[in-house]
Protein backbone atom coordinates (compact mmCIF):
# COMPACT_ATOMS: atom_id res chain seq x y z
CA UNK A 1 0.00 0.00 0.00
CA UNK A 2 2.88 2.58 1.09
CA UNK A 3 4.49 1.71 -2.93
CA UNK A 4 0.96 2.36 -4.36
CA UNK A 5 0.19 5.61 -2.37
CA UNK A 6 4.07 6.49 -3.06
CA UNK A 7 3.10 6.14 -6.76
CA UNK A 8 -0.28 8.39 -6.87
CA UNK A 9 2.15 11.17 -5.37
CA UNK A 10 4.34 11.68 -7.79
CA UNK A 11 1.25 12.45 -10.14
CA UNK A 12 -0.38 16.15 -9.57
CA UNK A 13 -3.41 17.21 -8.66
CA UNK A 14 -5.80 20.72 -8.62
CA UNK A 15 -6.80 21.77 -4.92
CA UNK A 16 -10.23 21.91 -4.51
CA UNK A 17 -12.56 22.58 -1.42
CA UNK A 18 -15.69 21.00 -1.62
CA UNK A 19 -18.58 22.68 0.32
CA UNK A 20 -22.47 21.63 0.69
CA UNK A 21 -24.95 23.52 3.31
CA UNK A 22 -26.50 21.34 5.48
CA UNK A 23 -29.82 22.09 7.68
CA UNK A 24 -27.22 23.60 10.44
CA UNK A 25 -23.91 24.35 8.87
CA UNK A 26 -21.82 24.68 6.00
CA UNK A 27 -19.86 21.82 5.90
CA UNK A 28 -16.67 21.31 3.30
CA UNK A 29 -12.88 19.47 2.53
CA UNK A 30 -9.94 20.01 0.73
CA UNK A 31 -9.90 17.67 -1.82
CA UNK A 32 -7.53 16.37 -4.67
CA UNK A 33 -9.55 14.37 -7.09
CA UNK A 34 -12.19 16.91 -8.80
CA UNK A 35 -12.33 16.67 -12.53
CA UNK A 36 -14.23 17.45 -15.88
CA UNK A 37 -16.24 14.14 -16.70
CA UNK A 38 -18.23 15.23 -20.27
CA UNK A 39 -19.25 18.55 -22.45
CA UNK A 40 -22.31 17.58 -23.10
CA UNK A 41 -24.00 17.24 -21.03
CA UNK A 42 -21.25 19.66 -18.36
CA UNK A 43 -20.62 16.51 -15.63
CA UNK A 44 -17.90 17.36 -13.35
CA UNK A 45 -16.65 14.20 -10.62
CA UNK A 46 -15.46 14.41 -7.11
CA UNK A 47 -14.03 11.42 -5.06
CA UNK A 48 -14.94 11.65 -0.94
CA UNK A 49 -13.78 9.22 1.77
CA UNK A 50 -16.42 6.90 2.50
CA UNK A 51 -15.67 7.83 6.36
CA UNK A 52 -15.71 11.80 5.81
CA UNK A 53 -18.85 14.20 7.36
CA UNK A 54 -18.86 15.42 3.98
CA UNK A 55 -19.08 12.32 2.44
CA UNK A 56 -22.40 11.46 4.29
CA UNK A 57 -23.98 14.94 3.38
CA UNK A 58 -23.49 14.48 -0.13
CA UNK A 59 -25.28 11.25 -0.16
CA UNK A 60 -27.96 13.36 1.50
CA UNK A 61 -28.21 16.80 -0.21
CA UNK A 62 -27.31 16.74 -4.04
CA UNK A 63 -26.51 20.48 -4.44
CA UNK A 64 -22.81 21.64 -3.59
CA UNK A 65 -19.60 24.10 -4.89
CA UNK A 66 -16.29 23.68 -5.69
CA UNK A 67 -13.59 25.85 -5.74
CA UNK A 68 -10.58 25.60 -7.51
CA UNK A 69 -7.95 27.21 -5.25
CA UNK A 70 -4.82 28.90 -6.36
CA UNK A 71 -1.31 28.84 -5.91
CA UNK A 72 -1.99 32.19 -3.20
CA UNK A 73 -5.13 29.76 -1.03
CA UNK A 74 -2.40 27.20 0.68
CA UNK A 75 -3.55 28.20 3.61
CA UNK A 76 -7.31 27.35 2.81
CA UNK A 77 -6.38 24.61 1.69
CA UNK A 78 -4.75 23.55 4.99
CA UNK A 79 -7.37 24.49 6.72
CA UNK A 80 -10.37 22.10 5.38
CA UNK A 81 -7.74 19.47 5.54
CA UNK A 82 -7.24 19.33 8.97
CA UNK A 83 -9.05 16.89 10.92
CA UNK A 84 -11.50 17.86 13.53
CA UNK A 85 -11.97 21.00 11.68
CA UNK A 86 -14.53 23.34 12.61
CA UNK A 87 -17.67 24.34 10.17
CA UNK A 88 -16.88 25.93 7.03
CA UNK A 89 -17.94 29.60 8.10
CA UNK A 90 -15.57 29.82 10.57
CA UNK A 91 -12.47 28.41 8.54
CA UNK A 92 -13.46 31.21 5.66
CA UNK A 93 -13.63 34.00 8.98
CA UNK A 94 -11.45 36.99 7.27
CA UNK A 95 -11.28 35.18 3.94
CA UNK A 96 -13.76 36.05 0.54
CA UNK A 97 -16.19 34.57 -0.15
CA UNK A 98 -20.11 34.25 -0.81
CA UNK A 99 -22.78 32.09 -1.27
CA UNK A 100 -23.79 29.92 -4.31
CA UNK A 101 -26.93 31.82 -5.91
CA UNK A 102 -27.83 27.77 -7.00
CA UNK A 103 -26.25 25.69 -4.65
CA UNK A 104 -26.07 27.46 -1.47
CA UNK A 105 -23.36 26.28 -0.49
CA UNK A 106 -20.12 28.40 0.18
CA UNK A 107 -17.79 29.76 -2.46
CA UNK A 108 -13.96 30.85 -1.70
CA UNK A 109 -13.47 33.66 -3.98
CA UNK A 110 -9.82 34.48 -5.53
CA UNK A 111 -9.34 31.10 -6.64
CA UNK A 112 -8.84 29.91 -10.35
CA UNK A 113 -12.33 29.24 -10.55
CA UNK A 114 -15.73 27.67 -8.79
CA UNK A 115 -18.90 26.74 -10.02
CA UNK A 116 -21.86 24.83 -8.41
CA UNK A 117 -22.94 21.66 -9.25
CA UNK A 118 -25.67 18.96 -8.56
CA UNK A 119 -25.20 15.14 -8.39
CA UNK A 120 -26.40 12.64 -10.85
CA UNK A 121 -24.92 9.68 -9.66
CA UNK A 122 -23.05 8.14 -6.90
CA UNK A 123 -20.72 5.45 -7.59
CA UNK A 124 -19.11 3.47 -4.53
CA UNK A 125 -15.56 2.82 -5.29
CA UNK A 126 -13.28 0.98 -2.67
CA UNK A 127 -12.56 3.06 0.43
CA UNK A 128 -14.02 6.22 -1.52
CA UNK A 129 -17.27 7.36 -3.23
CA UNK A 130 -17.18 9.21 -6.72
CA UNK A 131 -20.00 11.95 -7.39
CA UNK A 132 -20.57 12.40 -10.85
CA UNK A 133 -22.84 15.98 -11.10
CA UNK A 134 -24.11 18.31 -13.58
CA UNK A 135 -22.48 21.77 -13.49
CA UNK A 136 -25.62 23.92 -12.38
CA UNK A 137 -23.10 27.09 -13.48
CA UNK A 138 -19.37 28.71 -13.33
CA UNK A 139 -19.43 31.15 -10.76
CA UNK A 140 -16.22 32.59 -11.73
CA UNK A 141 -13.06 32.07 -13.57
CA UNK A 142 -9.67 33.70 -13.38
CA UNK A 143 -7.35 32.33 -15.49
CA UNK A 144 -4.45 34.78 -14.96
CA UNK A 145 -3.97 33.11 -11.67
CA UNK A 146 -1.54 30.08 -11.08
CA UNK A 147 -3.44 26.91 -9.58
CA UNK A 148 -2.70 25.51 -6.34
CA UNK A 149 -1.50 21.99 -6.70
CA UNK A 150 -0.48 18.79 -4.47
CA UNK A 151 2.85 17.13 -5.83
CA UNK A 152 4.69 14.58 -3.79
CA UNK A 153 2.93 15.04 -0.74
CA UNK A 154 3.09 19.14 -0.67
CA UNK A 155 0.94 21.72 -1.47
CA UNK A 156 2.40 23.89 -4.48
CA UNK A 157 2.03 25.91 -7.20
CA UNK A 158 2.07 26.17 -11.01
CA UNK A 159 3.62 28.01 -12.89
Amino acid sequence: MNEFIEAMAQLPTGVTVVTVKDERDDVGTTVGTFTSVSLDPQLVMVSMENTGYLNELLLRRDRWAASVLSAEQKAIASRFATAGRPGARLLLAGTPHHRGKLSEALVVDGGVTALEAETIKVVPAGDHTLFVARVLGVDYVTPGLAPLVRLRGRYRPVG
